[in-house]
């Protein structure tokens, strides 16, 4: 049988920096996902106030084995 890979495409923020946006993606995608193999961030944006970086958000696509 071959396995069947899915992807879930989700959004994680952070207030540290954009890792911690992927991480925390992956963090929560972990809690309800099992047997996550990969990730892939698609998009970095980021949230400015007075001229400094305040959110980070990484939009990522989160590789599972079904």
């Amino acid at each position: 049988m071959v396995p069947i890979v899915k992807v879930l495409e989700l959004v994680g923020e952070s207030h540290t920096d954009w890792q911690d946006a992927v991480a925390s993606a992956v963090r929560e995608a972990s809690k309800t996902v099992k047997n996550i193999s990969g990730v892939e961030v698609a998009n970095w944006t980021a949230q400015v106030e007075s001229g400094k970086l305040v959110e980070y958000k990484a939009n990522v696509k989160v590789a599972f084995v079904d």
